[in-house]
């Protein structure tokens, strides 16, 4: 099939990658000449494990371009797929500036039949809206279909070729149907069609639950570490009763970030409250969320009561391991708070150092090693749960760091070990 992607940021470049990778013929376009050349040189803007070498696979093979001319990638496209980004407002809504914008350009270069795909994270009625648009410049037949997506950055490429399920919003249109069934045939899956509406809002609707668990399980963290209870076993149990499941999103640790669950959170909270609706459980799944990002300062102050002039290593700058995204992360609230109280920071992340310099203000140093930062350090921070740091030497932790405190947010550490090596040792709900 032809397919053009419109938007080559995270999901638009990972889908393009992989609906190639299944066969298709892909155009990924987008206005950002940087981005482009990049692509058409051999790069990759974003980091994502395998993807690059999808990329370069399937560019070599001819089935995969990358193109700044939007206008002529509609035109090629049997199913032309948006995938911009839909930036929240002041107020939380969904910014849908640039989607309406690549609806315009459907409309001004729109001469047969298509499928337009929303893939783009758009709240409810944006379909319509989509519909509307294309339909005050072209009066023949096409389909607006919601496409929402599921991908988890560092799981991307397999989340999009062994997806759970893939949820398809359809006007009722047999022949789109058939289209949409036919190119997601390959990945083996279930296919949920439902009206568009309901596609639109499933997205929200499950970014939304799961943030709510993990500022659940946090919630709990707290009264956990009250009493002297272990929030892993609490979990574990919880996990064991088959309504809950064993993949339950109830990892306590220092809050949630990234492109999705943040901004998909504050985004329902908004249709919500537009419907005359009080969202009462996703409001105190914000602020739990907020009050948990900062809980590692007050730990590390039961370790270190005065930060001023101390060196405080900071491990992990990304929102999770495996992406260079620092959109929410815990670090951007945390840093900001420790240059405050006269903390010298040193910090390191395997990715994401690159990015966190172009949006985290004050002095930081970045390090090359996990081990570099730490050295002569008052105490040790651990915000991502990148894997190296969980096979570090721990007794050479030790001997580098000036006092052997570490504040572990994301519980990657045994409680009773760490105490055994003589460190002085917080973690979150533990």
């Amino acid at each position: 099939m032809k397919i053009s992607v419109v938007g080559t940021g995270y999901v638009g470049l990972v889908t393009g990658t992989c609906f190639a990778e299944l066969g298709n013929d892909v155009i990924c376009s987008d206005i950002d000449q940087k981005k482009i050349a990049v692509l058409n040189n051999g790069g990759v803007p974003i980091y994502e494990p395998g993807l690059e070498e999808l990329i370069e696979r399937n560019v070599k093979e001819g089935r995969l371009l990358f193109t700044t001319d939007v206008a002529d990638s509609v035109k090629q496209g049997e199913i032309v797929f948006i995938a911009v980004g839909t930036p929240p407002g002041e107020d939380g809504s969904a910014d849908l500036k640039y989607v309406k914008d690549v609806a315009r350009t459907i409309a001004d270069n729109i001469e047969q039949y298509k499928i337009i795909v929303n893939k783009s994270t758009v709240p409810v009625g944006t379909g319509d809206i989509v519909s509307g648009i294309i339909r005050e410049k072209y009066q023949g037949e096409f389909d607006v279909v919601s496409n929402p997506e599921f991908l988890r950055e560092g799981n991307a490429i397999h989340d999009c070729l062994h997806p759970d399920r893939v949820v398809i919003g359809n006007c009722g249109n047999k022949r789109a149907e058939k289209m949409m069934k036919m190119l997601y045939k390959p990945l083996k899956c279930p296919i949920l069609f439902t009206d568009v509406k309901s596609a639109e809002i499933i997205k929200y609707a499950s970014n939304s639950l799961l943030a709510t668990e993990i500022s659940f399980i946090n919630n709990i963290s707290n009264l956990s570490e009250k009493v002297g209870a272990d929030i892993n076993k609490i979990a574990e149990g919880m996990k064991l009763d088959h309504r809950i499941g064993k993949s339950a999103f109830l990892n306590a640790g220092c809050g949630y970030g990234g492109s999705c669950f943040p901004k998909d959170v504050k985004a329902l909270i908004n249709t919500i409250k537009g419907y005359g609706i009080d969202p009462v459980i996703l409001e105190a799944v914000e602020e739990v969320n907020n009050f948990q990002k900062l809980s590692v300062i007050s730990k590390l102050k039961q370790l270190v009561p005065e930060l001023n002039g101390k060196k405080v290593a900071v491990w992990g700058l990304s929102f999770k391991p495996n992406t260079d995204d620092m959109r929410e992360a815990v670090s951007l609230e945390v840093i900001p708070v420790l240059i405050k109280e006269g903390a010298k920071v040193f910090a390191f992340d395997p990715v994401s150092s690159e990015e966190a310099k172009k949006i985290l203000t004050g002095d930081v140093s970045y390090c090359e090693t996990s081990y570099q930062a730490i050295e002569g350090a008052a105490a040790l921070l651990i915000l991502t749960e990148w894997d190296e740091f969980k096979q570090v030497d721990k007794k050479k932790v030790k001997e580098l760091l000036k006092t052997p405190n570490i504040v572990d947010g994301r519980n990657i550490f045994d409680p009773k070990e760490m105490k055994e090596l003589g460190f002085n040792y917080l973690s979150i709900g533990r």
